[in-house]
């Protein structure tokens, strides 16, 4: 899948709902068939298992929030969690809107629940960088893997990729900055070009928190070709990821323009210039600015330029003229034919 991201022109974008359903069935429905008709690739959510990934000390902490949807943290966070027979519903919504089910498992129970849910993509949080053994049960499924680094040191990285190369995961790696939002002069989108460098069999990318939409064609421009955006149906809704996510006319310009850049590339052949329609509308020709007689050297100071109703020589061409010698006479302000000249 990722592998034909390597060296080509094409982008997969990610539209990372995570839990911005707020845990409702029928939102992560219509997340699915908005952004999927928006352009992307893949849907991800994220999976958990509240239960096994906290401690008892960490899922009873009491969570004072403006975006508590619980008392406690572990309460929250289940509040925000897809049933788990609602995954099939997922997955089935996904295959008939032409996206990919892509989804975050957060503990190995939720890994073994999205494998058998029928999960087309597993990504890796940078939470989970570094975490081996954890990436090595990920590797084993088979499955194409999406990688985000934030966060993470060379070794960290190092040790994770190669733990997936291993088992021949299909790869990408993402480049990604921690921070939620993250500020537009803190993107670090060079990284993305030392990635390329340093793993040049991975399909590199980009997963940014910024809350605009002009680092996804900075990121094409440097390399990325898999993208990861955060999106919302509501940017004022409660929760801690809302406020930096796409709302779906953001997420449309966000892929129109990631999959504009690869055509505003190539030059213009150089037979089309100078035959648009606007210099054949208003280009000038030369024109003697003297009265001039036959056998007379055309000069920078004996010719200028002028509009008329169809372009004779263009002016832009008088350097083809220039030093050339009238074989008749012609008055000021007419115009130079090619049969005119020796």
């Amino acid at each position: 899948m990722f592998n034909k991201f390597i060296n080509s022109s094409d982008s997969f974008i990610i539209a990372e709902v995570g839990q911005n359903h707020q845990g409702e069935l029928e939102k992560a429905l219509e997340y699915i068939e908005i952004f999927a008709s928006l352009g992307a690739d893949a849907v991800k959510f994220q999976t958990r298992n509240n239960r096994f990934l906290f401690s008892d000390e960490a899922y009873n902490k009491n969570y004072d929030s403006e975006n508590a949807f619980a008392k406690s943290y572990g309460e929250h966070r289940e509040a925000l969690e897809l049933d788990i027979k609602s995954l099939d519903t997922i997955s089935q919504a996904c295959k008939e809107a032409g996206v990919f089910f892509m989804s975050t498992p957060f503990d190995e129970p939720s890994l073994e629940i999205l494998i058998d849910k029928g999960v087309d993509i597993i990504k890796i949080a940078s939470f989970d960088l570094g975490n081996l053994p954890f990436i090595n049960r990920i590797a084993k499924t088979g499955l194409p893997v999406v990688m985000s680094i934030g966060g993470g040191q060379s070794d960290q990285i190092n040790s994770s990729v190669e733990v997936l190369l291993n088992h021949n995961c299909d790869l990408a790696i993402l480049h990604c900055v921690s921070e939620y939002p993250c500020e537009f002069n803190k993107l670090g989108l060079e990284n993305i070009q030392r990635l390329q460098e340093k793993f040049p069999n991975c399909a590199i990318g980009s997963s940014d928190h910024f809350n605009g939409t002009l680092s996804g064609p900075i990121a094409y421009t440097k390399g990325a070709r898999v993208f990861e955006k955060h999106v919302t149906l509501n940017r004022s809704w409660k929760g801690t990821d809302h406020s930096f996510a796409l709302e779906p006319d953001g997420f449309r310009k966000f892929v129109r323009d990631i999959r504009r850049v690869p055509m505003m590339m190539p030059e213009k052949s150089s037979e089309d210039l100078g035959k648009e329609y606007v210099f054949q509308k208003l280009g000038k020709s030369v024109v003697v600015n003297d009265n001039l007689a036959a056998g007379e050297v055309l000069t920078l100071e004996n010719l200028s330029g002028k509009i008329f109703n169809k372009i004779h020589i263009p002016v832009r061409e008088s350097n083809k003229l220039i030093g050339m010698k009238l074989n008749k006479s012609i008055q000021a302000n007419n115009f130079v034919s090619w049969d005119d000249v020796e």
